[in-house]
């Protein structure tokens, strides 16, 4: 989903701790979807994500945080809704946001690189399914996929993914100072990919 030249060459050119920072910072804009989801919805807890979230921040930089994967998987699988249950579309933003951190836990524990590269299209896929649902209905196929590439929200999704990924290409050494500044600034922002608030 990205024309910038190359953007998915940069990523794997990332060595792997830049590629988690990179993966893990989009994890986290995605969960105001969850969070939505659930408060209107009455399903799950979204504490379960946010811890979960935490101990992949922190193990950005502190080697000495362990945690047992297979149990927050197990928590964040239990805590999935299946958009089949529910009439609301915000159900399928909120799956993708629980796969995309527990996909991510996975993959880090077991050093699968390719699996945490591809958080960058699953975050832009949840944008393009979200800019699908609201478009009108009429638009055939080659006219929808311009309309979704065209979209303020995938433009931004594009413009955000850039951004984090000049940052991450300009330190090739992961700091404490760099992570926490980057989930704050996210953090902060309090917004989703599919533009949820936070608030």
């Amino acid at each position: 989903m990205t024309s910038k030249p190359g953007f998915f060459k940069r990523l794997k050119a990332l060595s792997l701790p830049q590629k988690q920072l990179f993966a893990v910072a989009l994890c986290q804009r995605m969960l105001p979807n969850y969070q939505l989801f659930s408060e209107v919805c009455e399903f799950g807890q979204p504490q379960i994500l946010s811890t979960a979230l935490d101990l992949l921040w922190q193990s950005q930089y502190d080697s000495k945080a362990k945690y047992n994967v297979d149990v927050h998987i197990q928590r964040l699988d239990e805590n999935t809704p299946d958009p089949s249950d529910f009439e609301a579309y915000g159900a399928y933003p909120a799956m993708d946001a629980a796969v995309a951190i527990s996909t991510l836990m996975s993959a880090i524990h077991a050093k699968i690189e390719e699996d945490i590269i591809n958080i960058s299209k699953l975050s832009s896929s949840t944008v393009a399914n979200y800019i699908e649902a609201i478009s009108d209905e009429s638009l055939m196929d080659e006219e929808l996929d311009e309309f979704v590439f065209a979209h303020p929200v995938m433009q931004e999704e594009k413009e955000l993914q850039g951004m984090l990924l000049d940052i991450i290409e300009a330190n090739p050494i992961i700091t404490a100072d760099l992570v926490k500044g980057l989930r704050k600034d996210i953090v902060e922002s309090g917004v989703s990919n599919i533009g949820i608030s936070a608030n």
